[in-house]
């Protein structure tokens, strides 16, 4: 079955604790990686892993010095959830062939390519539809659920 790494898993949850942090009006708070490991229960050496290819791809920017730390490069609404998962886990596509039609020499002919050209244009088109800002609304609806329960 197609499975998420755990990089593209813990580094959409790194981008959602920014993003929950994020302050409109006066731009951005800034984040230690400490912090985010001891929030997100993940070790802070995977962190700073991950941490660099959002930076390449200009999803984060680190702030050094005196209230240093990471924030989000833009606001949560302008991050699609198709962007960390591309700066993590490379290009979207469920075989080879669908991103580079050259990989195979049996395209034209395959009975199955349709198949999961679309399954890939579907989970694309989803991963697109969602900003860092619905997954921070999301996240939020399932703590409160949370709470509900517990009472």
């Amino acid at each position: 079955m197609i499975r998420l790494s755990t990089k593209g898993r813990y580094g959409t949850r790194l981008m959602l604790n920014l993003a929950r942090h994020y302050k409109r009006g006066d731009g951005h708070k800034t984040v230690i990686l400490k912090n985010i490991s001891e929030d997100e229960k993940i070790s802070i050496r995977y962190l700073e892993q991950i941490i660099i290819p959002l930076k390449i791809n200009r999803l984060v920017k680190s702030i050094r010095g005196a209230g240093g730390g990471y924030t989000l490069a833009r606001k949560p609404e302008d991050i699609r959830l198709s962007e960390i998962l591309h700066a993590l886990e490379g290009n979207c596509c469920l075989v080879e062939c669908v991103e580079d039609e050259s990989f195979c020499d049996f395209i034209d002919t395959c009975p199955t390519f349709p198949i999961w050209k679309n399954a890939t244009d579907i989970l694309k088109g989803y991963f697109d539809s969602l900003t860092l800002k619905d997954i921070v609304e999301i996240a939020e609806k399932k703590t409160k659920q949370g709470k509900h329960k517990a009472r």
